[in-house]
């Protein structure tokens, strides 16, 4: 028979694996933002994990290789949103295509808020 002390640490062990696969499937999910600057403005994309390894990398220089090589791409643009609960997050707002420019920059945007996927 099992010892208290080890049905815990079996129990305990069970739980940090479940913790570990949940944010493995998280990381799949996850959406990247950034922000891509103009002359005229600024606006903020998010791609998910899959999109950014399509275009060949993880950070805003691929994102930016990419669009300078297509000429456009189509992207997701996210802005700050209410929640049902009240909550601000940052969701998408609209599909967009983007042109490139050679005025263009894309780099990381980071925010306080909880990310909403796109579909």
């Amino acid at each position: 028979m099992f010892a208290r002390r080890d049905l815990v640490k079996c129990g305990s062990l069970a739980v940090v694996i479940l913790a570990i696969a949940q944010a493995a499937g998280a990381q799949e999910d996850k959406t990247s933002l950034f922000k891509v600057i103009t002359v005229k403005d600024e606006i903020v994309i998010g791609l998910t994990t899959d999109e950014l390894k399509a275009l060949g990398g993880t950070d805003a220089s691929a994102v930016a290789h990419a669009l300078a090589q297509k000429g456009d791409m189509p992207v997701w643009q996210y802005n700050v949103h209410r929640a049902q609960n009240g909550e601000l997050q940052q969701a998408p707002t609209a599909k967009i295509g983007l042109i490139a420019n050679s005025s263009l920059r894309v780099e990381p945007y980071t925010t306080p808020y909880a990310v909403v996927p796109h579909q």
